[in-house]
């Protein structure tokens, strides 16, 4: 078991439980369907690479760990999920998160890297 990945994936999870009670709750009278929609797009994927991580952690005696998994999806994460929050909550914060834009497709293509990574290195295993 790696407990750096599990216990990053399981605080994943568990903020994106939190964030995901917020924004059905607290949000939904404050902000549109877009906007709500957006939201459960930044935790739903946040609560994916939770549980990517924790199941790599504790697959880690059988499949082969490196930093590049967990950090491609610890900052891939970060970046797309924290800046949907950012941007669905600016109107709400009264804030002009609008140039955070640009780092939510950089966050989703680091995710989408980290996944091309981690498929070619399984089946380059032997």
């Amino acid at each position: 078991m790696n407990k750096k990945y599990v216990i990053t994936g399981a605080i994943f999870i568990c903020l994106g439980i939190i964030l995901g009670a917020f924004g059905a709750h607290a949000l939904k009278k404050s902000l549109g369907f877009d906007e709500i929609n957006s939201f459960e797009v930044g935790v739903r994927y946040q609560i994916y690479h939770g549980f990517a991580l924790v199941v790599m952690g504790l697959a880690a005696n059988i499949i082969e760990l490196n930093n590049k998994y967990f950090n491609g999806f610890l900052f891939g994460t970060i970046l797309f999920s924290c800046s949907i929050y950012a941007l669905v909550l600016d109107a709400i914060l009264k804030l002009d998160f609008s140039f955070i834009g640009p780092i939510t497709p950089v966050g989703g293509a680091i995710l989408i890297a980290t996944w091309f990574y981690f498929i070619f290195k399984t089946i380059r295993t032997t």
